[in-house]
């Protein structure tokens, strides 16, 4: 079988079933990703830096360090904090699935899954955090949007925003003043008909409000329905 190309996506896999890491290898492989695995949350950053990684996959339930404190490690890094992170665990219940987007996950699939399912969401993720844009940057009041450098400033000062955080935001500042279903927000900034429930849109708005508080006021909450970004006046 031949090599992937260079220009591949890299996705690195933390994964201590070897049953299930094997059916990750073998999949995403084939679809042209190029692979690694690692079976601890211990070498996690050092793997990510070496690999360049472009995505990772994370188990929760990982001997020693648990996928959650990577999770938490990655996102506290500036390096790594807008690395797309897909969690996979065998906890379906909504509160362990809000724990890991808290920390900053950008999708979550549980166990048992379909591998063609996690391929989608591997490159509808990717698809998204390296999408660019016709413009280059975005602003909105003190807030600048650099679409090429995948950054974030307000008033000059960097803010670390996750790749949903970011493209969410990216989302919203390009609709102004249109009333967007939680539903729009699903298709159009997840991608796919995600599984999660719309309260995933929830937890993402509130970080943005709680990292940009500018946003605070001017992030409307339509009740009942979704969101609103009130028209930039600046």
């Amino acid at each position: 079988m031949s090599s992937p190309p260079s220009s591949a996506s890299r996705v690195l896999i933390i994964e201590d079933d070897p049953d299930i890491a094997h059916l990750l290898e073998h999949s995403l492989g084939r679809a042209g990703f190029v692979v690694e695995t690692l079976t601890s949350g211990h070498e996690v950053m050092a793997s990510v830096r070496r690999l360049q990684a472009d995505l990772v996959l994370l188990d929760l339930m990982l001997p020693g360090l648990d996928g959650l404190e990577v999770c938490r490690s990655l996102r506290a890094d500036p390096s790594t904090a807008a690395l797309p992170v897909i969690i996979l665990t065998a906890r379906a219940e909504e509160s362990d699935r809000i724990v890991g987007l808290e920390l900053g996950a950008d999708d979550y699939i549980t166990k048992p899954f379909s591998p063609n399912e996690v391929v989608a969401r591997v490159r509808a993720l990717l698809r998204r955090a390296q999408r660019t844009d016709t413009q280059p940057r975005l602003r909105y009041g003190p807030i600048v949007v650099d679409i090429e450098r995948h950054v974030v400033s307000v008033d000059g000062v960097d803010v670390h925003l996750t790749a949903k955080e970011f493209l969410l935001l990216q989302y919203l500042l390009e609709h102004q003043g249109r009333v967007l279903s939680r539903d729009l927000l699903l298709s159009d900034v997840w991608g796919y008909q995600y599984t999660g429930g719309t309260r995933t849109v929830d937890v993402h708005v509130r970080r943005l409000r709680e990292k940009l508080p500018i946003l605070a006021e001017s992030l409307q909450t339509v009740k009942q329905f979704g969101y609103k970004l009130a028209e930039s006046v600046g």
